[in-house]
Order: structure tokens, then C-alpha cells, then sequence
């Protein structure tokens, strides 16, 4: 588990292949376990404002359409 976590500091994208690794073999306790909670709390923090930001451009183009269209039917 220390040697995860310090490969965790060093290079992400091999921690992340070694973690998907053991998750496919079983081995729960080889794990990084506190690294590894944190990744998946951040993936929805990251997906939650994706989301936010989508609603809000939506939201925008909904707003527009709206008042240009009732600008260009009153001409």
C-alpha cells in the first residue's frame, strides 16, 4: 500500500492502471484506499459542475431564442 500511495505523488496515470489492476484481481487490501476515495469524490464534483455549466449555456441559448424571436416576430 505505501509503495501505491507514493506512486500516487509520482505518476497518476500508472497509480490509476496499477489501482484498476487490483480492482480486477480482488485484491481489496493491496489498495490505496484513502487515494483512491478521493478520486471518486472529486469524479462527481467534477461531473456535478459539468453538469451546472451545461444548464447554464443551456439555459442561455433557451433565454436568447426566446427574446430574439419575439424581437423578430414584432417586426
Amino acid at each position: 500500500m505505501q509503495d501505491l500511495s507514493r506512486l500516487y505523488d509520482q505518476d497518476y496515470a500508472a497509480w490509476a492502471e496499477r489501482t484498476a489492476e487490483l480492482l480486477r484481481a480482488g485484491r481489496f487490501a493491496a489498495l490505496d484506499v484513502e487515494h483512491l476515495i478521493e478520486e471518486l469524490s472529486d469524479l462527481g464534483k467534477s461531473q456535478q459542475h459539468e453538469l451546472v455549466n451545461r444548464l447554464r449555456v443551456l439555459l442561455a441559448y433557451l433565454l436568447k431564442w426566446q427574446f430574439q424571436y419575439r424581437q423578430l416576430s414584432e417586426r
